[in-house]
């Protein structure tokens, strides 16, 4: 026997000694390797993370235009949910037209702002009062944050939000290590003594249910390894667990440990780290948690897809209870918190907490606009946020009217696509853009995209460069609205008619307008000149060239919806050339603002002659070509706008607005086929559908630079109040007609009460778009 273990002690000799010596000559240099992977990767450990666009926040004060279902509307933009009480922040509740909104704290381009309970009184469409709902304070102001509207993800599509330990509630913090790793600030990356507690209970459970890595060897498995069950992957995990460990200290690791976890999916994108796990879950910051929130994050450690709270809530509830119960053995919580927290509910957000990007037209435009400033690569994973001026409210409310006013166009529905733009007629803040009648999808975005011709919406630029040259023309200038034939190169004659098929003769302005007659604006035009049209609608940087041409007079000239939104914000900002903005400013990862977007308005050369045009346009609206708003109930409004048709109908157009916000609507077809639609038929019809329910303000003519008259019509020339058909115009300040038309027996029957004193006489509503 001894001869026989002496043979096999020197057979086993070779082996082992070339075992002895291959392992420092083998191991050495690949605990070498392996340290340099993991420098390269911990040493600076960064993050694709993506970039959050938000809508704008909305600012309330008293008499603010607000419905209760705009407010509605707002709030679950912003994913706040109904709670009795309000107490939670991100939740409401709603009696009537009263509100309390436990406000969430967010951080502005304008700085931090704490959470906070508002009380809001919604009476006749209007902020009615505004209050601390703590305290019964009256408040002059109140901020509501920011809806979150989409996220713009890099290659790695991972949502993640990078904090610090010191960002993280205690318990959180302490609950994680009590759940995952009890012995993790003692151990050097493996916990012998954890591997093998967790192969008894599994062993004697006869199935997984205790896992033996240590937070260190998870954060391995998620940064540098596959997800492989080989016993080399073992190995690796246990080395680069042990090569962390004596390299960095412990908060650093566990600081990567609860930025890098995996806690959930949405489609495409996976959410790591506890505080986009918290946004992603609850719809709240991750600071606002309390016990059972965070014991249900936790849980999710060992399999957000299994314990998935949305999925599997029975599972998601037991687990998050046995959490708690660690939290309890372990003295993190009392028995009183423990009893308190375990009653409660899951308390997930609805599905879909991550918001695809609803507005992909809107977000064209946000791109557009801060191309120059950041390339696509930051904007997609620098972790930045864009502050957008976006208004939800606006935004829903324009697709459902755009999706109610199509259905209601019967066959003439067919093929037709639209575009429309709403801005705010004080700032020039994009608040909805819609670029096609599925406005959920991308690619062509007719709203900035689609260059059709504009019709009969150049006409009040006609007229703003005669009413410039107060000296000569007025509203009460005579125009002869008489056939025009013009040769044209190719041998023709250009002949344009009016819509109705009829000659007016002679017309003042202001009606030429009002009834957007052909004839009258192109001969109007002529005696301008094509080339001050030409050069007034360039001075607006439209980025092309306009052929001055006289078909120009009648909107030959291709624009798109976002272009004529620049073109009558001049008009909407009282003569003031204001570029249209879509964000407001940008915030880096650290909340320090690194652009402030401001829109500095025009010197405004010409705000007495906007001002006239704009009254003129308030006569489309009353009597005029969209005079339906009048008799839809929005006749309060005060509103001022133009249709415009294009040749054969291809292009329904409405550019409107009243006191509040501006709006353009585009209708046609995209293969360029006629709709059978006019402005007035078709994009007139979508503009009162979302002006009916977005409540704005009346829109008051400004007096300053102006003086009122009356004047006789067919004559252009002074009249008095007590003449018939008299009108009361006004007329830039110092341009007053002097010449006076009499009407001697007019005032005799009003001295004798005979007569009736006439307002301003109602022209006969015609047709021209």
């Amino acid at each position: 026997m001894s001869a026989f273990f002496s043979l096999l002690r020197r057979a086993a000799r070779v082996p082992l000694l070339l075992l002895l010596g291959f392992l420092p000559g083998f191991l050495g240099p690949y605990l070498v390797y392996l340290d340099a992977q993991v420098r390269a990767r911990f040493d600076d450990l960064s993050w694709q993370i993506p970039s959050r666009v938000l809508a704008r926040p909305l600012a309330l004060e008293r008499g603010l235009p607000l419905s209760a279902e705009a407010l509605v509307l707002e709030l679950e933009a912003s994913r706040y949910r109904v709670e009795e009480g309000a107490v939670t922040s991100g939740t409401y509740v709603r009696d009537g037209a009263r509100f309390v909104v436990s406000r969430r704290a967010f951080t502005g381009i304008d700085g931090k702002q704490p959470a906070r309970r508002i009380a809001i009184g919604i009476a006749g469409n209007r902020v009615g009062s505004l209050a601390d709902a703590d305290s019964g304070a009256s408040l002059a102001t109140a901020v509501l944050d920011p809806a979150r509207i989409a996220t713009l993800y890099g290659a790695a599509q991972e949502e993640r939000r990078v904090v610090q330990l010191e960002q993280l509630p205690a318990l959180l913090v302490a609950g994680l290590q009590a759940v995952e790793d009890r012995s993790f600030k003692h151990h050097h990356g493996i916990d012998a003594m954890a591997i093998l507690r967790a192969g008894w209970a599994n062993l004697t459970a006869g199935r997984v249910v205790q896992g033996g890595s240590t937070l260190t060897q998870q954060l391995v498995k998620n940064l540098y390894l596959d997800r492989s069950q080989s016993v080399l992957r073992k190995v690796n995990e246990a080395l680069l667990a042990l090569i962390i460990e004596y390299r960095y200290d412990k908060r650093r690791i566990l600081e990567a440990y609860v930025n890098e976890i995996f806690l959930g999916q949405q489609g495409g994108q996976a959410v790591h780290g506890f505080a986009a796990a918290s946004e992603f879950w609850f719809g709240r910051d991750v600071g606002t948690l309390g016990a059972a929130d965070i014991a249900l994050l936790v849980g999710l450690v060992q399999g957000p897809s299994w314990y998935d709270p949305r999925r599997a809530p029975q599972r998601a509830l037991a687990r998050r209870n046995l959490v708690l119960q660690q939290f309890l053995d372990t003295g993190l919580i009392d028995a009183k918190a423990f009893a308190a927290a375990r009653a409660q509910g899951l308390g997930v957000a609805a599905a879909g907490a991550l918001p695809r990007n609803r507005f992909p037209a809107f977000l064209d435009l946000v791109r557009d606009q801060l191309r120059s400033d950041f390339p696509d690569a930051d904007l997609s994973t620098a972790g930045l946020t864009l502050h957008t001026t976006l208004a939800p409210s606006s935004q829903l409310l324009a697709e459902q009217a755009l999706e109610r006013a199509l259905a209601g166009l019967g066959r003439s529905d067919a093929g037709v696509e639209a575009a429309l733009v709403v801005t705010g007629t004080a700032d020039g803040e994009v608040q909805a853009l819609i670029g096609g009648r599925d406005p959920d999808a991308p690619g062509f975005n007719r709203a900035l995209e689609a260059h059709r011709p504009i019709g009969s919406l150049v006409k009040p630029f006609v007229h703003l460069v005669a009413l410039a040259q107060p000296q000569r023309y007025s509203l009460a200038s005579l125009v002869d609205d008489a056939p025009v034939s013009l040769p044209q190169r190719d041998g023709s004659r250009w002949t344009p008619k009016n819509d109705d098929g009829e000659v007016h003769g002679t017309v003042n302005l202001v009606d030429a307008l009002a009834n957007s007659w052909n004839l009258a604006t192109v001969q109007l035009g002529l005696r301008l000149g094509v080339e001050p049209v030409r050069g007034l609608l360039q001075s607006f940087g439209l980025g092309r060239e306009i052929n001055p041409n006289p078909s120009l007079l009648l909107g030959a000239v291709e624009l798109s919806p976002f272009e004529v939104a620049r073109l009558y914000q001049y008009f909407a900002a009282d003569g003031h050339a204001m570029p249209l903005r879509a964000v407001r400013g940008v915030v880096d990862a650290k909340g320090r603002t690194l652009s402030r977007y401001t829109v500095k308005p025009g010197t405004g050369d010409y705000v007495t002659a906007a001002r006239l045009v704009t009254f003129a346009m308030q006569q489309v609206v009353d009597h005029g070509t969209a005079r339906a708003i009048g008799a839809a109930g929005l006749g309060d409004l005060h509103a001022a706008g133009k249709t415009g048709t294009s040749d054969t109908q291809r292009d329904a157009w409405f550019a409107g607005f009243d006191g509040s916000r501006l709006g353009v609507v585009w209708i046609g077809r995209d293969d360029n086929k006629p709709t059978a639609l006019y402005g007035s038929t078709g994009a007139l019809k979508v503009w009162i559908e979302l002006f009916r329910r977005l409540p704005g303000r009346e829109l008051q003519l400004p007096t300053d630079g102006l003086e009122y008259a009356w004047i006789d019509p067919a004559s252009g020339k002074r009249s008095d109040r007590v003449c018939s058909g008299a009108r009361e115009l006004p007329f830039a300040q110092g341009y007053v007609p002097e010449e006076r038309e009499g009407c001697a027996m007019d005032r005799l029957r009003s001295w004798f009460g005979g007569g009736t004193e006439a307002g301003a006489a109602q022209p006969t509503p015609g047709r021209g778009e």
